[in-house]
């Protein structure tokens, strides 16, 4: 296994280094809660886990050769460019839950976020996506609120 083989390296150290990003915030959080025996951080931690076990894989796999083309299987034109507009569509429904959360709360947030993601995958229902992010949003914090766990105000401009 040589190391000098051209590849996408940078690809295995993303996802490294998201794991590590997991990490460090789930020293934040409790790992565990004293109504359950799972908190927070216990997930965080997983996740970061195995993000960095797949990160280490991503870079096993391109010492060995292993060339990254789309597979028959994917519906995948090779060569063709990725759609910029699809990406920076779906990094922004990403984003968009960091910036409007305590402002909007948990269903308009995850209702902007789920519109913008079905955006990108080309989706053209503007009105039905959003209504059902909204709906899916508002179940989630409805069992949520039952189980008794606070996922912040319904609608916090509204006092909500």
């Amino acid at each position: 296994m040589t190391l000098l083989r051209k590849g996408p390296w940078w690809l295995g150290l993303a996802v490294i280094l998201m794991g590590a990003v997991c990490l460090y915030a789930s020293t934040g959080l409790a790992a565990t809660a004293q109504y359950a025996a799972i908190g927070p951080g216990m997930f965080v931690s997983g996740v970061g886990f195995g993000l960095i076990g797949l990160g280490v894989l991503v870079l096993v796999q391109i010492a060995r050769g292993e060339v990254f083309e789309p597979e028959e299987a994917e519906n995948a034109v090779p060569g063709q460019s990725m759609d910029k507009r699809a990406f920076f569509t779906a990094l922004l429904a990403a984003i968009v839950p960091a910036l409007t959360i305590e402002t909007l709360g948990l269903p308009v947030t995850a209702m902007l976020s789920f519109m913008l993601v079905a955006r990108a995958f080309g989706s053209r229902r503007l009105v039905f996506d959003l209504v059902v992010g909204f709906v899916l949003a508002s179940l989630c914090w409805f069992i949520f609120g039952w189980l008794g766990l606070q996922l912040g105000g319904f609608f916090p401009l509204a006092g909500v």
